[in-house]
């Protein structure tokens, strides 16, 4: 299985890990989940937000992937670009959290770049 195909299960995951940290502590309501978004705290609003983003993003990356194993892309410059892919996801939740909204706001375009060569990546074969 190409590694690429890995970096797209880390991808689905990765919200889960961040939304943990948004519900994590007293504050979080596990009968109610999305009632007391507003009395978190400001970092877990944040992680929450990112957590959102995450599935926001990931149907791209994963069609993008999936369409560029199967149109006979070069494994190794996709699977170079899909880590590169889950380390700006991460990077962006990270700002996210961090309220760095700026580098935040690049680490998303890189994201969003990465997904469109892996995308036209079978084009240059």
């Amino acid at each position: 299985m190409p590694f690429a195909y890995w970096c797209v299960l880390v991808a689905a995951l990765l919200p889960l890990a961040v939304v943990a940290y948004a519900k994590a502590g007293p504050e979080g309501d596990n009968h109610h989940p999305r009632a007391g978004l507003d009395r978190l705290p400001p970092a877990r609003q944040r992680a929450y937000a990112a957590h959102q983003n995450g599935y926001e993003n990931f149907p791209f990356f994963a069609a993008a992937v999936i369409i560029a194993v199967t149109s006979g892309a070069s494994q190794p410059a996709l699977n170079a670009l899909a880590a590169a892919y889950v380390l700006l996801r991460v990077l962006h939740a990270a700002l996210y959290i961090g309220d760095v909204a700026t580098a935040r706001s690049f680490a998303y375009l890189a994201g969003l770049v990465v997904n469109i060569a892996i995308f036209v990546l079978p084009a240059f074969r």
